[in-house]
Order: structure tokens, then sequence, then C-alpha cells
């Protein structure tokens, strides 16, 4: 098993809601080392000025000598591709598997088997090692990151939870675990997989959740390395669970049945009418939003909840073969709108009192050379999986700052429970077993930094009124 990385000293711990808001934004299907190569080039960077040596003051980006077990000498020079590219790679736990190549009956990976992991492609066949590709900025179009990274906090080391695709990540990132109850996360018994069966037909999206059809099922992966399987709606606790009177929240999503609406697979959130039907629970009615972009409504509105889960459609998504290179404009205006805002909360303005924090739900099945620790026991044989990026924004982070801490969904939980007044861990699932809470991100005790605005080529308005249909962030 790889060691933890040394923890970065927590400057100051948090007090109970210290931020009257919180914001998760998840992008999909990314690695640090696909996504943030700009980080280790002008304007932003020189290739000095990353490492794959840990340490706080660059940033842990390999630019060259990408491992693969197929090439000579074991190894690939990494190569361009736009990030509304045309072919989608595999993600899924065998993705995971390939990629990470480790010795039998070892927990160790050697990150060299990339170019095991399959591709499909909307043009004919994929290009060659489309595993080894990173995002070509040069014409701007990563700006929005590049920018939210190097003026506020960047995580070195911040994993997903589970070895697998979109509808496990984002379970765990609502509630903490894939499994379909408290005792099968203990187990170590966790839905491992996307929605399969015949519940949909003419290649569309599987509805996921409660509400699927009877025939819909979802793999699920036991200790045993067994791959069993379960109809996707589960009965445990979750983040608004915890929250006490008074705490509200929000999950902004494009579609109600969709992978990525990780409410609509718990049992007593969603209440649904049977499968195939609809969600009709009253925490479902007031709670989840089947329109992303009225994130920025309820913030010109004043009523942003206290914490919000925010989804992207397809378009602006950053998934592979299905995002239209919107995903940088999008993630700046939801900032930007916070960052602005003056009149809110009293006139103090959301600015001073919000912690936004962006990451992306999985690898997507991208080269990154940063082995994962695996964790021990039972839990270990679907945790963790590969690193995906992790922005921290707010008035109270350092311009510049980088973080080494071991961080995992799980400590994105943390954060929320512990901000308000929630003992951490109380779900007793990823929130758990994290390393980590983030409050390293914070300086509660400097004075807040004036906001400046992220320039970016689409504004708030664009999606505001963009009518075109909303897909789900992809077709799988």
């Amino acid at each position: 098993m790889l060691a933890r990385h040394p923890a970065t000293p927590i400057h100051q711990p948090l007090h109970a809601a210290m931020f009257a808001h919180v914001i998760v934004i998840v992008q999909e299907n990314r690695t640090p080392d696909n996504l943030f190569q700009g980080l280790c080039a002008p304007p932003y960077g020189s290739s000095a000025g990353c490492s794959t040596t840990p340490n706080t003051s660059q940033y842990n980006i390999q630019t060259a000598n990408w491992l693969d077990k197929h090439s000579p000498g074991g190894m690939l020079q990494p190569m361009p591709v736009p990030l509304a590219n045309r072919y989608d790679l595999n993600h899924g736990h065998s993705g995971f598997v390939a990629m990470c190549d480790a010795t039998a009956g070892s927990t160790t990976c050697h990150m060299d088997g990339a170019g095991d992991v399959t591709c499909v492609s909307n043009i004919g066949a994929c290009i060659n090692h489309p595993q080894f590709r990173y995002v070509d900025n040069s014409a701007g179009q990563l700006k929005p990151y590049l920018d939210l990274a190097t003026q506020y906090g960047w995580a070195n080391y911040m994993f997903q939870t589970n070895q697998g695709p979109s509808f496990p990540a984002h379970q765990f990132l609502f509630g903490g675990t894939s499994a379909a109850s408290a005792a099968d996360d203990a187990a170590g018994i966790f839905a491992a997989e996307n929605m399969g069966g015949t519940g949909n037909v003419g290649g569309q999206q599987k509805v996921a959740g409660c509400i699927a059809s009877a025939q819909t099922i979802v793999r699920v992966i036991s200790p045993q390395g067994e791959f069993g399987r379960s109809y996707p709606c589960f009965e445990h606790q979750t983040v608004p669970d915890l929250l006490h009177s008074g705490i509200s929240w929000r999950y902004y999503a494009p579609n109600a049945g969709s992978i990525w609406t990780a409410p609509n697979a718990i049992k007593h959130i969603c209440q649904s009418t049977g499968p195939g039907g609809e969600c009709t629970g009253p925490a479902w009615k007031a709670n989840v939003d089947l329109n992303s972009a009225d994130v920025l409504r309820d913030i010109a509105a004043c009523q942003l909840r206290s914490v919000s889960w925010v989804i992207p459609t397809g378009a602006n998504s950053d998934h592979a073969r299905g995002n239209d290179g919107g995903g940088p404009s999008w993630v700046a205006a939801i900032v930007n709108a916070i960052g602005t805002n003056t009149t809110c909360d009293g006139k103090v303005g959301y600015w001073k009192n919000t912690a936004i924090l962006i990451t992306w739900d999985d690898w997507g099945g991208w080269y990154d050379h940063q082995a994962p620790t695996i964790l021990s026991g039972v839990q270990g044989d679907y945790q963790y999986g590969f690193r995906v990026p992790l922005l921290a924004v707010s008035a109270y982070t350092p311009k510049g700052y980088i973080d080494n801490t071991a961080d995992d969904f799980g400590s994105i939980l943390r954060f929320i429970e512990h901000n308000f007044g929630v003992d951490e861990g109380a779900l007793h699932f990823a929130d758990q077993r994290a390393a980590s809470d983030l409050a390293g991100f914070f300086r509660l005790d400097a004075a807040p930094r004036p906001y400046r605005t992220i320039d970016a080529p689409k504004n708030g308005n664009f999606f505001l009124t963009d009518r075109r249909r909303a897909t789900d962030p992809d077709d799988q």
C-alpha cells in the first residue's frame, strides 16, 4: 500500500457556519495531468514550476515521459487534444484496473496501463494513443480554470473516492457511499458502474435511481471481487439528512433520471411512484432543481441555499465526446456571480461568506502519473480511485495556494459537516474514512481578499438565455 502524503498543516480550524454558503461544482472526467498542463507553461508557470515530488510550491503535474508498458523504453510523450474532443475512454472499473496495472495480490498501482484503456469515437477509429493526451490551451480555452487555480487554491492530491464512473462517483459526492445501505457500506459492497439492463432502448441514456425501469440494474462489487447486480435505489443517510434546522440545500442538475442526479437514487428523498415513475418526495420537490442555470438565477435573487451541488449540462461538462468547450466559462460564470454579488445576505454580499469547491467526478480514462492510496480491509476493494482536479475558491483562500493533503470526495463532505456544526464523519461512510476536511485552503483569521472577475469567453447571461436542449453530461 502506498503511504499517505504528508498533510499540509491546518492554519486554523473551521468554526461552525463560518461560511453561510458552500457550493460544490462538479465537472466531468478529467485528471490533473490531462486538464492542467497549462499550469506548467507561460504565462502561468514553467515546467520547472511543476514537479512530481510533493511540495507546497509546485504543481504535481507530469509534463513528459508518461508511463506506457507497451512502448519502447516504457514511456510515451504526451500530445495535445482539444477540450471538445471527439472520442471517449473507458472509465468504468475495468478501465481503472487496466490503468492501475497492479501486480496480482498487490494494492500498488504501477500506473503504466493506460494504453489498455479502450476508446470509442464519434468519427471512426480513435486517434493513436488516445489516453496519453492533454488538453491544448494554445487558444486560451482553459484560461478560466488556470486563473482560478493560480488565484486561489489547488489540490495536488485529490482522488476520486471510487474506482469507477459517474453514477457511483456522484453517490459518494452526495451521500458518502455508493452502497445500497449502511450495512453494505460497512461490508465493502458498492455499486461500481453506470446503469445496465434493458431499461431504455434506441441508444438513449438509461434512467437511473428509484425511477429507473424495473429491468435496470447496476453492477455491484464485493470484497471477493465479484460483480453482482442491484436495482439502483438505495436507502441510507446523505449529507442533507445531517444538516440542522435552518440549513438549506439544493441540487441543480439537467435531468431527473440521470446518473448525475444523485438524489434520485435515495429512496427517502425520491419517494418514487414506482419503477419507470417519478420522484414525488417533499425533499425532492423542495430541493432538486432540474435546470442547472437556475443556480445563477438563485444567486441573483438572493436565494442561494446553504449547501448547493451544481451539475452541468452535457455541453458544459468537460466530458469527452460530449462537451462543446463551455465548461471553463460555465464555472467562471458561477464564481463571478458569487464574487460580484454585493446585495444579498443583508447587503454583505455572497463573496465574503461563501466557499466554492470545484472538482471533477472521475478521471475519464485519461492518463495520470500519480498512483492512488488504496484503503485497507474490505474498503480497499473499491477505494480510492485516480486523481481528479480540485479547486478551492473563497475570499480567505491565499493566492496560489497549493495543498498537499490527501483528499477525496469524503473530504468535501467533512468540510460541509464541520462548517455547519455537524460532527465530521457523522455519516460513517467516506466522510469518516477521509484523511482531511480541506481546512488548509482557508485562512479564516485573515482579512477577506477583494474579488477580481475571472475572464471567460461566455458570461452568465449566455447560460441564462441558452435555449439549447439541456443534455446529460454524457450518453453513457
